[in-house]
């Protein structure tokens, strides 16, 4: 693969040459990260993981760039190669930028001259690409050539537009721009950094409150000029920064948050990943101006994600129409969205607001969200990638290898390297260490060189040792984050508490002596003078926890949670006998053992107790069957042995369970459709909907069909007798773009012909309800559902039931 840009990269290498100002020093963080070059992993549990980024997602992600056309974009738009735009969106650009940044954080780590050399090469394309002042944005570049041929559908035939709506021409570059200041800092060479800074001046020519009033529809410019900033000095980028967002609302739409001012928003509403890409931005602008009302706003912000619309994981999104937030306390759980990218958009957001304001909940939120909803939104092969990350699945969730909206896989690819930069913070006169995983790290406390140590073998070990080395003996306060699961707390906030509460307590030694434990902001303060050689032991103890859920979670009463440490565990199918798992009730009182076993997914903490499983009769009751042993494995594992059941949220009662269905004929029989899906066993897997908007119960639907004639058909295995059908439609609008249906009939096969049944009642078609017709009694081994879908919609079907 790196062959086919090796031969441009000579030429790239003389194009490019010069150098950049240095990057302000005024105004920023009053707390500031240490960077992940400082920061060498030595565990046995992320340091694989970032490797296996370098050696796999990296390279597969770049070839999956070349073969859906993503990089012969760039080729045909600047005259490389002939052709019109070779895929999907308008924004696959920024999939071909992401991955740029994250080769660019990886070459930091694994120095690979080769990958050096491709950049080189895919960046002189990418200049190819650019319009001579500075406009880059392959598809309209490359209609042009065509005589506007080929301009996607979302795309104005003027600059810009659009952008506020679909264009993504803005969002494009906030990625380039990102991309441009990782390559600049991993390599010293102006490039990336030059392409980028045209467009940067460009865009700041053609925007402003005098100029085009466009705000970006997807966020992300913000964060990407406030990079070129720092790297430049240049404060026309940060001013532009905080354009796009002060031009913002109020009166655009709550999906991409530009119904209210950015600073006077206090809901985290719309889509999740620009969402967090926003207030990441508006924390950029807080932290460097000072800027309290932006300050208070995202404070907000923050407080109603945790309390009010957050995973147990640290998912973020309830929804996938609008791949985002839902109303307090709506977190269903099989239809959860929890988009990798507003994972990962979160942890961004949660790591901002602990520089700002020091206190280890954001801390907290970070790394449930990373150890659980990030992390298993990628395989430990590393080219299997989840976009959406439920907390239930009855085997239609599969990780996939690319996707056609593929800003899961370069997200990963980007932010995974940049892990070791999440684990310490300093001022002039403290080091905050926030992330517990073994690694030697050399960073600047005031003017005291320092470095530390950390042995651990988190995340199943809370045993952590430290070892502090200044190169000057001198005072300065070590801040050792103690998080919120070794304190009794869930998570910040109420929206779910522990069950019980932990009498084991934290300890803590300074050169072997214990320590008294007093915390402030979540931190426990060792103010003292530190020389070299000094020791510090913390152990967090992890003992198996039970958790339970606000009660205005619908989706979670009767229900049980299991977390150790900061892992969240689930019961899959291939652990467990019978590989049945929604159907079964665990104890309240039950018991577990843990055990880890290096054999298993590549090593694992498991957790091991018992269950019940539970069984429909046909009389609609539900019975308990025998007792069997259960073993849980972390959440972020789960999916890496193939599709099949899993569960987070485990039933304490048979009215929260979902019982081995009752051998109706709808179940027995074998299920076809006009479209094939693995939802397609839904539709007699005897799950009532409360109503057709349920996201908590499975459906099958014929997305993204519409106007058009589609059915679903049960065959017998010999003629049966049936005079009644009753089906439950879905409506997910207006999120989502399934209503009921137009008009449906009941055919059944009468020899080698369909033919339809004769109704003793009317059709009657609506929703929230179960949809009954009763007909003369038929005698036949195949029975259909046809349905004809409305111009504008699609439709769907909780359940078909046949009598």
């Amino acid at each position: 693969m790196l062959n086919n840009l090796l031969i441009v990269s000579l030429m790239a290498a003389v194009l490019f040459s010069g150098c950049v100002r240095k990057s302000s020093s005024a105004g920023e963080y009053p707390i500031r990260p240490v960077p992940f070059t400082a920061v060498k992993l030595t565990d046995s549990f992320w340091a694989p993981r970032i490797r296996k980024n370098a050696d796999v997602t990296i390279p597969i992600a770049f070839h999956f760039c070349e073969t859906t056309g993503r990089i012969k974009n760039f080729d045909i738009a600047g005259g490389v190669d002939t052709g019109k735009f070779q895929t999907l969106f308008p924004f696959d650009d920024s999939d071909v930028f992401k991955i740029i940044e994250g080769a660019s954080y990886s070459l930091q780590t694994f120095p690979d001259p080769r990958l050096d050399a491709y950049l080189d090469a895919l960046i002189y394309k990418i200049g190819l690409a650019q319009e001579d002042d500075g406009y880059l944005y392959t598809n309209r570049t490359i209609a042009e050539r065509h005589g506007g041929a080929g301009l996607h559908e979302w795309v104005n035939k003027q600059r810009w537009l659009n952008d506020s709506i679909s264009s993504h021409e803005l969002y494009n570059l906030g990625h380039l721009y990102e991309a441009a200041a990782a390559h600049f800092q991993a390599t010293g060479k102006r490039s990336l950094l030059d392409i980028a800074l045209k467009s940067a001046d460009l865009v700041n020519r053609d925007f402003g409150w005098d100029r085009s009033k466009v705000y970006p529809d997807h966020q992300v410019i913000e964060m990407g000029l406030v990079k070129l900033y720092r790297v430049t000095g240049e404060k026309k980028y940060l001013d532009l920064a905080r354009y796009f967002l002060d031009v913002r609302g109020p009166e655009g739409q709550s999906y991409n948050q530009a119904d209210i001012r950015p600073v006077d928003q206090s809901k985290a509403v719309g889509h999740a990943v620009r969402a967090t890409y926003m207030y990441s931005g508006m924390a950029d602008i807080a932290a460097i101006e000072k800027d309290t009302a932006y300050l208070n706003a995202i404070t907000r912000i923050w407080e109603d994600i945790v309390y009010n619309k957050i995973y147990l994981t640290g998912g973020i999104g309830a929804t996938g129409g609008n791949e985002g937030f839902a109303d307090p306390f709506q977190l269903p759980n099989m239809s959860a969205y929890c988009e990798t990218c507003a994972s990962i958009g979160d942890i961004f957001f949660n790591h901002r607001l602990f520089l700002l304001h020091g206190q280890a909940k954001y801390m907290d939120i970070l790394e449930k969200t990373l150890y659980n909803s990030m992390l298993s939104g990628v395989s430990l092969s590393a080219d299997r990638f989840f976009y959406p990350n439920p907390l239930e699945s009855n085997g239609q969730h599969q990780r996939s290898a690319w996707f056609g909206c593929a800003c899961c896989p370069s997200n990963i690819a980007r932010f995974v390297p940049a892990i070791p930069g999440y684990i310490y913070a300093v001022t002039d006169d403290e080091i905050y260490v926030n992330l517990y995983i073994s690694n030697e790290a050399s960073f600047t406390v005031g003017k005291n060189k320092v470095s530390v140590s950390q042995k651990a073998d988190f995340p199943w070990d809370g045993k952590v040792e430290l070892s502090v080395n200044p190169e000057k003996t001198g005072k300065f306060d070590l801040k050792l984050r103690i998080p919120g699961w070794a304190r009794n707390e869930a998570i910040p906030g109420s929206l779910y508490k522990y069950e019980d509460q932990n009498i084991d307590s934290v300890k803590l030694r300074i050169n072997g002596s214990l320590s008294e434990i007093k915390l402030t902001d979540g931190y426990v303060v060792l103010h003292r003078k530190w020389r070299t050689g000094d020791k510090v032991e913390l152990e967090l103890p992890m003992p198996v926890r039970k958790i339970v859920a606000d009660g205005r979670i619908a989706d979670d009463r009767d229900k049980m949670a299991i977390q150790r440490g900061p892992v969240i565990y689930c019961a899959e199918w291939p652990d467990n006998n019978s590989g049945n798992i929604l159907n079964l009730i665990l104890k309240k009182d039950a018991h577990f053992t843990t055990e880890y076993i290096p054999s298993l997914l590549n090593g694992a903490q498991v957790i091991r107790t018992s269950a019940y499983q539970t069984k429909r009769t046909l009389d609609g009751q539900v019975d308990t069957l025998r007792e069997e042993p259960l073993t849980l494995i972390p959440y972020a594992l789960w999916n890496n042995r193939g599709p099949g059941q899993m569960e987070v949220w485990l039933p304490t009662a048979t009215r929260s369970a979902h019982p081995l269905p009752a051998p109706t004929i709808a179940f027995r029989s074998k299920v076809r459709a006009s479209k094939l899906t693995k939802t397609l066993s839904a539709v007699n897997d005897q799950l009532e909907p409360s109503d057709s908007t349920d996201r908590s119960t499975p459906y099958y639907d014929w997305w993204p069909s519409k106007d058009t004639w589609e059915w679903v058909e049960y065959d017998f295995e010999k003629p049966l007798s049936i005079s009644r059908s009753k089906v439950f439609w879905v409506e997910d609008t207006p999120d989502g773009g399934c209503q009921i249906p137009a008009e449906y009939e009941i055919l059944y096969l009468n020899g080698n012909i369909w033919e339809p049944v004769s109704t003793r009642t009317r059709y009657k078609i609506s929703k929230n309800e179960w949809n009954t017709i009763s007909f003369k009694p038929i005698v036949t081994q195949s029975i259909k559902i046809k349905v004809r879908l409305k111009k504008e919609y699609s439709a769907g079907i909780y359940e078909w039931v046949i009598e």
